[in-house]
């Protein structure tokens, strides 16, 4: 509507100035009808018309040169808006499934002496101290731009959903493990007590204050396959620098890093 409006008032703006022109012509046509004294009268009502016309050119003039430079901004800004648009929209496309968690996430659990430990008989303090808390250490999930530099023989056709999904099953076996790892002996049932005898069998002095799982663990705390898909999600996770290897007495222990 706006620029139907432009378009009328610049119309009636040439017309204006056609009539002007069309009046200086006729007047010079009619300057030899008259009398000497009427000559001088339309020779100056021609000087008069021929300023206002060159006051209307120059005011023209000026206009168009503004709404050239409105025409440049208006362009300048579409342009802006254009790659605003297309960058919501990229990110929009773009949305990770699962956000990183802004700190790692760990589960606390109490630090018990174990029952084998030889008690010393110690005069009771008269306050007991607060429990220490220990730290159950999870691997982070993998970020979008993570997935994006693994190389393409090592994804195949793996999703990143499919990945952080395995990432937070390993995470419940770890968590599980540790907690019977710390739990006291006195509390354990002899299912639990076979699995804690084997978590200490399995550690050596490479996993010492180390964190990790082996696949008896993904078989007991998890529903997990471990077939080729489980091996290939791992070794992206080695790529990621999420777990590394050590292997030992036939047994590959995942540790945590």
């Amino acid at each position: 509507m706006a620029e139907d409006m432009a378009s009328a008032m610049m119309e009636d703006f040439c017309l204006h100035i056609n009539t002007k022109i069309s009046n200086i012509k006729k007047a010079f046509q009619l300057k030899k009808l008259g009398e000497g004294k009427r000559l001088k009268l339309n020779v100056r009502k021609i000087a008069k018309d021929m300023m206002l016309l060159n006051d209307l050119l120059d005011k023209m003039e000026t206009e168009v040169n503004e709404q050239e430079k409105l025409k440049n901004l208006l362009q300048e800004l579409q342009q802006a808006a254009e790659r605003d648009l297309n960058e919501a929209q990229h990110l929009l496309e773009h949305i990770p499934p699962h956000l990183p968690k802004p700190t790692q996430s760990c589960v606390t659990v109490p630090t018990v002496k174990h029952e084998e430990q030889t008690e010393v008989a110690e005069p009771e303090p008269a306050k007991k101290p607060a429990k220490e808390k220990r730290v159950i250490k999870e691997i982070p999930l993998i970020m979008a731009e993570e997935f994006e530099a693994v190389p393409a023989y090592l994804k195949g056709r793996l999703a990143y959903d499919q990945i952080n999904a395995v990432v937070q099953e390993i995470n419940k076996a770890v968590v599980e493990k540790y907690k019977i790892r710390h739990r006291p002996l006195k509390s354990m049932c002899s299912t639990v007590r076979s699995l804690y005898n084997r978590f200490i069998q399995e550690e050596t002095k490479d996993t010492k204050g180390e964190f990790f799982i082996v696949e008896a663990d993904i078989k007991a705390f998890t529903q997990l396959k471990l077939d080729k898909r489980f091996h290939s999600i791992l070794s992206i996770l080695r790529h990621c620098h999420r777990v590394r290897e050590v292997r030992g007495s036939n047994l590959v222990r995942y540790i945590i890093c």
